[in-house]
């Protein structure tokens, strides 16, 4: 890059950040980063009427918790701010006061009402829906009569009626559209704030922006912002346009796709390395193959010319996936400070708070090969953290078993679990598979019956490392409640 880049983010707190919304974000900031360039971030709250209550630190908030930090905006400031559209008001109105002054804008008066019966005449006569046009000549005179009379009225672009507008997206190539099928757009709405239109070219402009790399449905927008380059006078950004992405059926990406809110998926269990790796994989790649790539490897070789002109799919289920194996490569150390509030949010309320690290440290190689999300570990592990025990009583009788069997079972491993001198999984394993051979039962079967009295469930961690660090205190409290659960159960009962 012959100049410095200069890249921004966008978001309008009209709601919660998706994940197309955070990619488009992401792209940016490796972009930024890999060219040592700034990233901004950039609020466009002028749509006053749709802002969402909590959607700027939602938004501020995602970007935290993917590690993707701002070289300017909110928060960090920056020499050109301010960084919140509402308070740069003034500059959009001397924009379109100039171009109002210059010809290349015009007051319209229209009502809504007026605009309402238009479109409906559009649609009767099978017409392309824009504004007719209707107050482009009115004169000077015309204008100040309808001032002094409290008219209300919009400012409007005067677009051009003929030739094409065309331009070189850095994505697509050269890209044309004709004039003609563009109407007059409106830059400033009767209250004084601007459309996105006049904002994002002035905010861009004053901001240096360098490289726009936004969604492809803004691309269609794009021969509108030329225009008002051209008519300000402004130096043109280069414009990237990002691929689209699908649902994995190849309809359009919605909530039942996973286009929810990245708060979300922070709130599921992804871990945000897991996110970032996913999301940079959608549109762009490393090269055919690589799919795991580390933070760094990200900014290293993240290139515009490895970004997809086709659209990407999300894959939901290629993400959990990838959680999985970046959730098997934590540290047991790590994993567990990522899963204690999890724990703490999801466990029963009559757990003990605050939940011990050192004891969920001794649960997590347990379970960590069977972890997609963080939410996962409570549901995995309630059973250790619990003081008594729910479950259906019959599945303490195992395949070919019967309640006679099964108590016999438990009551001899009773016994011998309380002479055993070391509880340890030598131990464990010394005395119990023996007395599987001695019951004259298969070891799944012995195994299958202490694994319900200890766990009160059929799956489990294995079996001796679950009960050491259950303790054997425990594992024999919980054994002698399963024999007298056995003793209760009618005696007919058996297992096919």
């Amino acid at each position: 890059m012959t100049e410095k880049v200069r890249v921004r983010y966008a978001p309008s707190p009209t709601g919660f950040p998706h994940v197309g919304n955070i990619r488009t974000a992401l792209f940016n900031w490796l972009f930024a980063r890999h060219h040592k360039g700034s990233f901004i971030v950039r609020i466009e709250n002028t749509d006053v009427a749709r802002t969402v209550e909590g959607a700027v630190e939602a938004i501020l908030g995602g970007l935290r918790w993917l590690g993707m930090d701002w070289d300017e905006g909110p928060d960090v400031g920056g020499d050109y701010g301010p960084y919140f559209q509402s308070e740069r008001l003034k500059l959009y109105q001397a924009a379109a006061k100039q171009l109002v002054e210059q010809g290349d804008a015009y007051y319209c008066y229209c009502t809504p009402e007026r605009l309402d019966e238009m479109r409906a005449e559009q649609i009767r006569l099978k017409q392309p829906p824009g504004y007719d046009r209707h107050c482009r000549q009115i004169s000077a005179t015309n204008n100040v009569l309808k001032l002094i009379s409290g008219s209300r009225r919009v400012i409007r672009f005067r677009t051009p009626m003929e030739k094409q507008t065309t331009f070189t997206d850095y994505i697509r190539g050269e890209v044309t559209f004709e004039n003609a099928k563009i109407d007059d757009f409106i830059l400033l709405k009767s209250g004084g704030y601007p459309t996105y239109h006049l904002a994002s070219i002035v905010d861009d402009h004053l901001m240096q922006i360098s490289h726009i790399l936004r969604a492809e449905e803004w691309l269609s927008s794009t021969p509108r912002h030329l225009m008002l380059y051209k008519a300000l006078g402004y130096k043109l950004p280069q414009f990237v346009h990002l691929p689209m992405l699908l649902g994995a059926d190849r309809s359009k990406l919605s909530k039942r796709h996973g286009a929810v809110s990245i708060t979300e998926y922070q709130t599921q269990g992804y871990l945000p390395e897991a996110m970032m790796n996913f999301l940079a994989l959608l549109g762009w790649s490393l090269d055919d193959k690589t799919e795991i790539i580390s933070r760094k490897d990200l900014i290293d070789n993240f290139s515009l010319k490895r970004v997809s002109q086709t659209a990407a799919i999300f894959n939901r289920e290629k993400l959990d996936w990838m959680n999985g194996v970046y959730i098997r490569n934590l540290s047991s150390g790590d994993l567990t400070r990522r899963v204690i509030p999890f724990l703490e949010r999801e466990l029963p309320p009559e757990v003990k708070r605050p939940i011990s690290v050192e004891y969920v440290e001794k649960i997590i190689p347990l379970i960590q090969e069977r972890i997609k999300k963080l939410e996962e570990v409570a549901g995995l592990t309630d059973f250790f953290f619990t003081g008594e025990l729910d479950y259906q009583p019959d599945l303490l009788i195992v395949k070919k078993m019967n309640r006679e069997l099964a108590g016999k079972a438990l009551e001899t491993s009773l016994l011998k679990l309380r002479r055993l001198p070391a509880f340890d999984e030598e131990s464990l394993e010394t005395m119990l598979r023996p007395l599987a051979e001695e019951l004259e039962l298969k070891t799944g079967q012995l195994f299958g019956t202490l694994r319900v009295a200890v766990t009160g469930r059929a799956v489990a961690p294995p079996l001796f490392q679950t009960m050491i660090a259950l303790g054997k205190e425990r594992c024999i409290s919980r054994i002698k409640r399963a024999i007298a659960i056995l003793k209760e159960m009618p005696e007919e009962t058996d297992s096919e």
